[in-house]
């Protein structure tokens, strides 16, 4: 066993010679998974972003205008009961008149009128901001004994879920193009690589070497390079990220706010660095198993 590890060990040092090539191959491969993994945290970023400026929507319940303190007060229960609501609030019709005669500017016109044409009200706090959700939760509040209103600008909520799908479908579709290229790159890597040593495992399949033996210092160099490609990557994205912050630390004074962009979690950082290996193993697999069936046809039976 000390052998054999040794002689994969020998292999793997040829395998990485010369330094250069092997510098730019991980190189290449850093740049081709920082690409979607980058655009993973932006859109994290913007997604955690938009959520704190936006908000959670609100659903406006306009109430009867023959509503009674005991319905009020039936509504106000069921409210604090009900599982998708995270809080309400009351505004009673004379509030609400108060609010815009100070805010309308029409408080002599509003002043003259006989009595108050605006009706209670509650304002829904929901728990999710999802669009379907939230519409669901504004239809099933319609129905609610007296309340004779119940409105939800929902528009921006769809608009905005719509814009988020179509974001991650585009970091899917990157990250999967790149990930193909990435196997190319390591596939013809190892093809090179058992290109240049053919006669040696010839030699070795002759003299009894099993597929497994062969294959897996190739193996080993393929997950490797991942590994480093996947280093190289995530170096990349926090130098980035790191000078993003800078600009938009200037860029938040002017508006008076912070913003800042965070990086890569443990969690996301360890998948990262595991997907690269994977996919360095998966390319050095499928060119030594391509490779392997051509030097098998080729044995004499």
């Amino acid at each position: 066993m000390r052998q054999a590890l040794t002689q994969n060990l020998a292999l793997l040092r040829r395998m990485f010679s010369p330094p250069l090539v092997g510098f730019f191959n991980v190189f290449v491969i850093g740049i081709t998974l920082s690409l979607p993994a980058g655009l993973y945290v932006l859109l994290s970023n913007a997604q955690a972003l938009t959520a704190q400026l936006s908000g959670t929507p609100q659903i406006s319940l306009y109430l009867e205008m023959d509503a009674s303190e005991d319905n009020v007060a039936k509504l106000r229960k069921q409210f604090e009961q009900h599982a998708d609501i995270l809080r309400s609030e009351f505004i009673p019709r004379a509030a609400a008149l108060e609010q815009l005669k100070q805010t309308s500017g029409l408080g002599d016109v509003i002043g003259s009128l006989e009595r108050n044409p605006l009706p209670d009200a509650f304002v829904i706090h929901p728990k999710q901001s999802e669009a379907r959700v939230l519409e669901d939760l504004r239809n099933d509040l319609a129905k609610l004994p007296k309340v004779e209103i119940a409105q939800l600008d929902s528009a921006w909520a769809y608009k905005l879920e719509a814009f988020l799908k179509f974001a991650w479908m585009v970091v899917v579709i990157l990250a999967s193009l790149f990930g193909f290229a990435f196997i190319a790159i390591t596939f013809n890597t190892i093809r090179l690589q058992i290109l240049t040593r053919h006669e040696e495992i010839e030699v070795a399949k002759l003299i009894g070497a099993t597929n497994g033996f062969i294959r897996r210092p190739f193996l080993y160099f393929g997950a490797l390079q991942g590994l480093f490609g996947g280093i190289v990557a995530w170096l990349i994205i926090m130098s980035s990220l790191m000078l993003l912050n800078q600009q938009l630390a200037k860029l938040s004074q002017l508006y008076a706010s912070q913003f800042i962009l965070h990086p890569l979690s443990l969690g996301d950082s360890l998948t990262l660095l595991m997907f690269s290996m994977y996919l360095g193993w998966l390319g050095a697999w499928l060119s030594v198993a391509k490779h392997l069936s051509r030097f098998d046809a080729r044995l004499p039976d």
